[in-house]
């Protein structure tokens, strides 16, 4: 066989694997969020910025990579999901999750769980030894993810604003 045909098929299988790798990727967020009601969750609860992920379905661990760090508001409820989310899914809860925080009053808290209560039509959300039950009509749909602005500021700087001192320490930078 000559060079030019060897190329051409090489080419050809460079080209063709491609192909798949970039559908791959393209159907993998509706793949991740489709996943959940399979086990009793509803889809929303991952945005929609999902790069990649893998499931193991014989243990449930999950890795989620998101396009980047995320903010979502759930009514009146602010959720903050990390560039890489992972934990184990089970029929009607996630746990051992780490990657996404929730506001409370002034501060930020790990949410460490999530376990679908459907006879009453919620999701309850643990954060360590506290939980939070939610409707889980809230998470119908797909949320779309949002950057950081204001309000939604983290760490010392969103309790600084939260408590209204921003002005005061936009004066001292100045």
């Amino acid at each position: 066989m000559s060079l030019l045909p060897r190329i051409v098929l090489l080419l050809t299988v460079v080209v063709a694997a491609a192909a798949v790798v970039t559908v791959s990727v393209m159907s993998l967020s509706g793949a991740a969020n489709d996943l959940l009601p399979k086990y009793g969750l509803p889809k929303g609860l991952i945005p929609d910025s999902v790069a990649s992920y893998s499931f193991d379905e014989a243990t449930g661990a999950f890795e989620i990579h998101l396009a980047g760090t995320c903010y979502v508001h759930f009514g009146s409820h602010l959720v903050y999901y990390e560039r890489t989310i992972t934990g184990k899914l089970s029929k009607g809860a996630i746990s051992d999750l780490s990657g996404v925080q929730a506001k409370k009053l002034f501060l930020w808290v790990y949410v460490t769980g999530m376990v679908a209560h459907p006879d009453q039509g919620t999701i309850e959300f643990q954060a360590g030894f506290i939980s939070e039950s939610l409707s889980a009509s809230m998470f119908d749909e797909v949320p779309t993810c949002g950057s950081s602005v204001g309000a939604q500021l983290r760490g010392a700087a969103g309790v600084i604003d939260d408590l209204g001192l921003l002005p005061v320490a936009q004066k001292i930078q100045k």
